[in-house]
């Protein structure tokens, strides 16, 4: 096994491993059967499917079915034979020592776990199991476990029972300090303050963290922390991207839609349905508007090469999207041809784009705003608003017949003058000249009221609009399936329908009248994904869930329960996990409090030889993973222990400063970003303006995702421009300053205290006298060999303390 050894402040030492194989590979493989979905099924989809799959024959083998991977080959022979390995010519090529008769032909050889897998599942008869995600969650009960102690909540024992199995002993619960900065940062994406932490250890109740966990789950930070998940997943973004990236005017209204729906702990099917159909609710309200501003998410070209082609690729993200998203299935693969990996075929691609054919594009190029603004305003400001309108467009009408009787006496050039956008200028120099006096006498002073109008018009107060749908097609375009996925060779026609493998039957869709506004299609769409009878919808978020609080998810590919995906590491939990999710009325509060008050969630994350040596990659959950502060935590930590950080919520995006040399980078120089007082650059990161291309520098170094598609996961790297920015950079530098003023404020001026506190304030713990000692030993060279004063000194090592691991890492 190689194995790396990463040190954090601290001297703790914890190892990382590239070995793949788990403890369940090779401590259990002996004793328990070989299992068609989890170890034969993703060695067929990543290493043959390629050649032998649903797309290529080569040889006359298919793979990815049963009966053709039984089947009679080219040569006569046949790959598998159930229960006799010696006439199956599969394991004879995996296994083969001559590179050219080896399978596969490229990349590396099976190893010889896989082989042996192969070999034992052919000799126990070869049977041939559908994808566990294909099959509806099976009802499961939480299994008896030796230890019942350790246990104290179901989930305990799913995980304890796969580790006994294993030979594997759950590692030790983390302190006290460690769990409290671990669910601090879990469900609101901020430290714990010294008097919170110290409150915590003084309390002796045996129910004192579950006390904490409640309240953190009522505290508005965990709106504002857990929605910037479900933004990344949604591919939240406030412009339109390519060369202009105009602009997408209120897309901040979805975003504080989505903090609001998780604070009040809206039912997640709720959830759903508000941002699939929130126009085509029996009970619309702002909220369900706001949420269709989902659909208004995407990337838009507002003069494209071809405009049929940009409509369709527009729909295309919409539909990739939801599947991803609510049932973690690439149904966008199947957009040109059948999918190469699962049972989707092309036309179950254009049955569920079907559903979305209501929506207008986002927008033209002559009206970016028709498609996409509604107007919310309060009922009175909106009936203010017809009344005045409405009398304007009569007084028009009115003026415009008068208007005409001038206009035909016109030049024919000023005549075609009042066809375009000159008109109203002509008019206002022209008209009265070609009017007689009893037309002039009947048009001035209609003309009079008009501009009469106007000005209170003016005078009241600014509509609240919202991004969101608007303007649908009640008698949607016929639906074909698309040749190759071009929308100019449209084939077959199709109705809405749902992916052929859920095996539900046709929806039925009832006709509107043509004066509907919408054609009440997604609707029937979003209650069929909310439903607790989905199969995949509820297993698919509490896998999130998962992800969000552990690092990764019980299957590891969040937006691919496909075949290509590993099967999940604990498919019994997931079930009774998904089961119980719905019990508990879609509940995402608590989900999370049965997660975190889990043994499981408390445990160190500090290694163990066991441990290291059968499940390097620990996907067991014998021990809690490390992980690197989010991008938005690291620059809310920053604020919140500098004593800076504005907690004001909701409303338009912030821009934080962004140096001359970033913002020369854009194709138009500047454009699009705005400014904002200090006071409101310190509010949390989830409240930044998001504009496509330009990403604040701090978030973008540390892995704030790209905003084009669904991010199911952000990638957690190390490279140079991290510490170039905590080291270098303006931000860390000003804010490094702010905390020498509250170390000053706050601990006086003696230096123990000032750095006991510093390293209280970022690392959550009492520092040890050495730590101090060393701070102390560092002002001092600074101000005595450096020259420096005792003020700058002190920011310095503020800046030491802004960089150190114990801050940007979390146990």
């Amino acid at each position: 096994m190689t194995a790396g050894i990463l040190v954090l402040a601290g001297g703790t030492a914890y190892a990382s491993s590239t070995e793949n194989e788990t403890a369940d590979d090779r401590s259990t493989r002996q004793q328990r059967p070989v299992d068609f979905g989890r170890d034969i099924k993703p060695i067929f989809a990543r290493r043959c499917f390629p050649c032998h799959g649903p797309d290529a024959n080569e040889g006359g083998l298919r793979l990815h079915e049963h009966e053709p991977a039984l089947a009679e080959l080219d040569s006569g022979e046949h790959a598998i034979v159930p229960g006799k390995t010696a006439e199956s010519v599969l394991l004879i090529r995996i296994a083969a020592e001559d590179e050219y008769e080896r399978m596969p032909p490229e990349g590396k050889p099976l190893s010889k776990r896989e082989i042996n897998l192969l070999r034992r599942w052919i000799e126990s008869g070869a049977e041939w199991e559908k994808h566990w995600a294909f099959v509806p969650p099976q009802p499961q009960e939480p299994p008896k476990i030796e230890n019942e102690s350790w246990g104290r909540n179901p989930i305990d024992a799913f995980i304890l029972q796969r580790l006994q199995q294993a030979g594997l002993s759950p590692s030790q619960p983390a302190d006290k300090t460690e769990v409290l900065r671990r669910v601090y940062f879990s469900l609101t994406g901020l430290p714990p303050t010294p008097s919170q932490v110290d409150a915590f250890l003084a309390n002796p109740a045996s129910d004192a963290y579950e006390d904490v966990v409640d309240e953190l789950l009522d505290s508005p930070r965990y709106g504002e922390h857990w929605a910037r998940h479900w933004l990344d997943l949604v591919r939240f973004a406030e412009t339109n991207s390519f060369e202009r990236d105009n602009p997408k005017p209120n897309a901040w209204r979805y975003r504080d839609y989505v903090i609001r729906s998780l604070n009040s702990d809206k039912p997640y099917d709720q959830f759903i349905r508000e941002q699939l159909a929130g126009d085509e609710l029996d009970e619309v309200t702002t909220d369900s508007i706001i949420a269709t501003g989902y659909y208004r998410l995407g990337i838009w070209d507002d003069e494209p090469a071809d405009p049929l082609q940009a409509e369709f690729d527009e729909l295309d993200s919409i539909l990739t999207t939801t599947s991803q998203v609510f049932l973690g299935l690439t149904i966008n693969c199947a957009r040109c041809h059948d999918h190469k990996i699962d049972p989707i075929p092309q036309k179950d691609y254009y049955r569920l784009l079907a559903f979305f054919r209501d929506l207008r594009p986002y927008g033209t190029r002559r009206d970016q705003t028709s498609f996409n603004q509604t107007d919310i305003s309060p009922p009175e400001l909106r009936g203010q608003y017809a009344r005045l309108e409405s009398q304007m467009r009569h007084l028009e009408d009115d003026m415009r017949v008068i208007e005409q009787r001038g206009i035909v006496k016109m030049s024919a050039e000023d005549q075609r003058k009042t066809e375009t956008p000159q008109r109203k200028k002509l008019l206002e120099k022209q008209l009265q000249k070609y009017l007689d006096e009893s037309d002039w006498s009947e048009y001035a002073p209609l003309k009079e009221r008009y501009t009469a109008l106007e000005e209170e018009l003016k005078q009241l107060p600014p509509r609240h609009t919202a991004l969101s749908v608007a303007k649908c097609l009640p008698q949607p375009p016929q639906m074909h399936v698309m040749a190759r996925g071009n929308p100019h060779a449209p084939g077959d026609a199709v109705a809405p329908g749902y992916p052929t493998i859920f095996g539900a039957p046709d929806p039925t869709i009832k006709e509107v009248p043509e004066d509907a506004p919408t054609a009440r299609r997604r609707i029937v769409l979003a209650n069929w994904i909310a439903s607790p009878d989905n199969m995949l919808t509820t297993r698919v978020l509490v896998n999130r869930v998962w992800q969000f609080h552990f690092g990764r998810g019980l299957v590891r590919a969040p937006n691919n329960f496909g075949q290509l995906s590993a099967p999940p590491t604990h498919p019994e939990l997931l079930d009774w996990l998904a089961a119980e999710f719905i019990r508990q009325g879609w509940s995402l509060k608590q989900l999370h409090r049965m997660i975190l008050t889990s043994n499981t969630y408390r445990m160190s994350s500090r290694g163990n030889a066991a441990g290291l040596e059968e499940d390097p990659e620990n996907n067991l959950f014998w021990r809690f993973d490390m992980r690197r502060l989010s991008a938005e935590e690291i620059r809310d930590s920053i604020h919140a222990v500098s004593g800076q950080l504005n907690l004001d919520m909701y409303g338009p995006g912030i821009y934080p400063t962004i140096s001359e040399e970033v913002l020369a980078g854009q194709s138009r120089p500047g454009s699009g970003w705005g400014t904002s007082t200090p006071e409101e650059q310190a509010r949390r990161s989830v409240y930044i303006h998001v504009k496509r291309s330009l990403i604040t520098p701090l978030l973008a170094n540390f892995d704030f995702p790209e905003t084009d598609t669904s991010c199911e996961a952000r990638f957690s790297t190390t490279q140079p421009a991290q510490a170039l920015g905590m080291l270098n950079g303006n931000f860390v530098h000003a804010q490094a300053k702010e905390f020498a003023n509250r170390l000053r404020k706050e601990a006086g001026e003696n230096h123990h205290n000032q750095i006991a506190l510093a390293l209280r304030l970022t690392t959550c713990r009492k520092p040890t006298e050495e730590e101090i000692d060393q701070g102390i030993a560092l002002l001092t060279q600074l101000t005595e060999k450096r020259g420096l004063s005792d003020e700058q000194a002190l920011e310095y090592y503020c800046l030491v303390a802004l960089n150190l691991n114990e801050f940007l890492y979390l146990d």
